[in-house]
């Protein structure tokens, strides 16, 4: 019995999918390992071009009827998922087949929960994707200890059981990669890195640009206000009580007593200090069911 499935998410891919299909078809297959592919709604040929592999045995062949996003493809296919590991792939000819196996080799070894493959050092596609990597990284990494450097990787490979029971948490666009690998870690999962190689996208257009930098950004927060809202909370209520007391300590002072602003700031403050403080005991009870 396979031990491992190749997820591969599918969007307007037709120009690499003829050359990338046959090589890791085959590679998988003098592996035994199965492969689903997610077709995510493609208008560009890519469904005609699936369908000539639809007949070998191990592999599945899913279509979305509409584009649904990066991450909406990622949990059909991992929902559709029998294997013990599962390790996604993309379909843009950029990841390297014998990465596969490093990854696999490295979960089991290691007795992991996800393996993620890093690209640190590669070059990004364009100067503002790298600043957008950048950007959540350092916002990530302020707001929860995130021992990962590469969150955004295509390439992870999780244990099929664990990666199954917070798809619910994740969103369906771009942001999935990030936000699955900060679930496992704020979860305590056995979390590694290793270096994958990075080839050069040849045909197609990378669908990654500023809005969704933003959208991740939006979810990174989202994900810390689920499992530690204090992190978010808390500094902003004790910013907004030094800033509107400064204001207020010369009036104070000079005996004009408390101004209607330095008020108004003191009691947002404290006011956002006890929203956290809900906030984290609806936290801990998610975290009581989940167990």
């Amino acid at each position: 019995m396979s031990q491992l499935s190749v997820i591969i998410p599918v969007f307007n891919e037709s120009g690499s999918l003829t050359t990338l299909m046959p090589g890791i078809i085959q590679y998988c297959c003098e592996k035994s390992w199965n492969i689903i592919i997610v077709n995510d709604g493609s208008n560009d040929g890519s469904r005609e071009i699936l369908q000539q592999f639809a007949t070998i045995d191990q592999v599945t062949i899913l279509n979305h009827k509409l584009n649904k996003g990066y991450g909406a493809a990622l949990k059909t296919g991992l929902a559709m998922c029998d294997t013990e590991y599962a390790i996604t792939f993309d379909a843009d000819g950029q990841h390297a087949t014998n990465d596969i196996d490093r990854l696999f080799d490295m979960i089991v070894t290691r007795d992991a929960d996800l393996v993620v493959g890093s690209r640190k050092g590669a070059k990004s596609g364009s100067w503002y994707r790298g600043i957008g990597k950048s950007l959540i990284r350092a916002l990530a990494k302020v707001l929860m200890t995130v021992p990962i450097y590469d969150l955004n990787s295509g390439m992870k490979i999780y244990r099929t059981d664990l990666v199954k029971k917070y798809l619910n948490l994740v969103p369906d666009t771009m942001a999935f990669s990030d936000i699955m690998t900060l679930v496992f870690i704020n979860n305590r999962h056995l979390v590694l890195e290793e270096s994958i190689s990075v080839q050069k996208r040849r045909h197609g257009k990378s669908a990654i640009g500023i809005e969704t930098a933003f959208q991740t950004i939006m979810e990174v927060i989202h994900i810390v206000i689920l499992f530690n809202p204090m992190k978010i909370f808390l500094p902003l209520a004790l910013l907004c009580i030094f800033v509107t007391g400064l204001w207020g300590v010369p009036l104070l002072i000079q005996g004009r007593g408390v101004s209607m602003g330095s008020l108004l700031g003191i009691i947002t403050g404290i006011l956002l200090f006890l929203l956290g403080l809900i906030a984290e005991q609806l936290s801990l009870i998610r975290r009581n069911q989940d167990h």
